[in-house]
């Protein structure tokens, strides 16, 4: 047995990860709902996907891309796409729920946990809140435990083949469990904060979480 001074001290990971483990929450895959409520209010079933951004689509190759991860982190991290990929990759099965009301089930997802991500940079105890910036300059707030979600991932593939540049790629954001345009596309950095930063749409009346369960679609 270790000697108590030989253990790392606790952090707000090391309390997030014993409190997952006694939930039961493992990375093995897709969260399971009951089938009827696995559509949100307000939502209907599409077998496309539709396209949705601000008008600007970057054109950033797998050799240009860079992620830089920051803030209230103890590690902060710098990786182009081959260290991106070094990390362990996990895949996941999850559905899409957009917040103009369509939805799309069983989506293939490969990439790297959020989880994994915050293993890597340690956030601080401080770190409340997390800010995706993309390069076309959107920007959207998630609180840590949101972001954390345990089938929350980096995407850089669906269905088997890479991201396309008009979903995202290289690499996106998704993050299941809310309404989509919180999953950023073209993501470009991700920022640690001790405080909440409201992004793109959440300042032009978009609810600041976007529960789909709950219709959080705008603000009061």
């Amino acid at each position: 047995m270790a000697d108590e001074s030989e253990l790392p001290p606790e952090s707000k990971l090391t309390r997030s990860k014993e409190r997952w483990a006694r939930e039961g929450k493992f990375l093995t895959g897709r969260v399971v709902r009951p089938e009827d409520q696995r559509l949100p209010p307000g939502q209907h079933l599409t077998r496309d996907w539709p396209v949705l951004d601000l008008g600007l689509t970057p054109e950033i190759s797998r050799e240009r891309w860079r992620l830089d991860v920051y803030g209230a982190v103890e590690t902060p991290l710098f990786w182009d796409f081959p260290a991106f990929l070094a990390q362990e990759q996990r895949q996941f099965v999850s559905d899409i729920h957009c917040v103009t009301t369509w939805s799309r089930y069983d989506n293939q997802w490969e990439g790297l946990a959020t989880r994994d991500l915050l293993a890597a940079c340690r956030p601080r105890d401080t770190a409340d809140f997390v800010v995706l910036h993309s390069y076309d300059g959107y920007t959207t707030n998630l609180a840590l435990e949101d972001f954390a979600a345990e089938d929350a991932l980096l995407a850089h593939s669906w269905s088997g083949a890479p991201l396309t540049r008009e979903h995202g790629g290289p690499a996106r954001v998704v993050v299941p469990h809310l309404y989509f345009w919180k999953s950023a596309k073209w993501l470009k950095a991700i920022e640690f904060l001790d405080h909440d930063a409201p992004g793109y749409w959440e300042v032009r009346g978009y609810h600041n979480r976007g529960d789909p369960w709950a219709e959080q679609r705008y603000s009061d």
